[in-house]
């Protein structure tokens, strides 16, 4: 009994750990995206040196609030995902309207 106890706890605690991953690779994938649409908007010209510079340092500060995060060895909780998502949702926002604006780089 005390086995079958064991061996289901064990189960759990796999299972848990496979479902974060999915949602921390998902973090790093969309920073990256993220990246990429600062980066096309710096070459199409939509985006000033200004704003890319104000854009990236946004960018840092997610990635510093994700390894700070990280840093107990312990993956993301609940919580910090969450507050990446949202910390992430404001930088898209800011992307779009950013690289829409009329600004252009001279």
């Amino acid at each position: 009994m005390r086995i079958r106890i064991a061996i289901t706890a064990l189960a759990c605690t796999f299972g848990v750990a496979a479902m974060a991953a999915p949602a921390e690779a998902r973090i790093n994938k969309r920073q990256t995206h993220q990246q990429a649409r600062i980066s096309k908007g710096v070459n199409n010209g939509s985006l000033t040196a200004r704003e890319t510079n104000q854009l990236q340092k946004q960018q840092g500060h997610i990635a510093s609030y994700e390894a700070r995060s990280r840093a107990d060895g312990n993956g993301l909780n609940r919580v910090e995902r969450a507050r990446l998502h949202q910390m992430q949702d404001r930088a898209s926002k800011t992307i779009y309207t950013k690289k829409h604006n009329r600004r252009r780089a001279g």
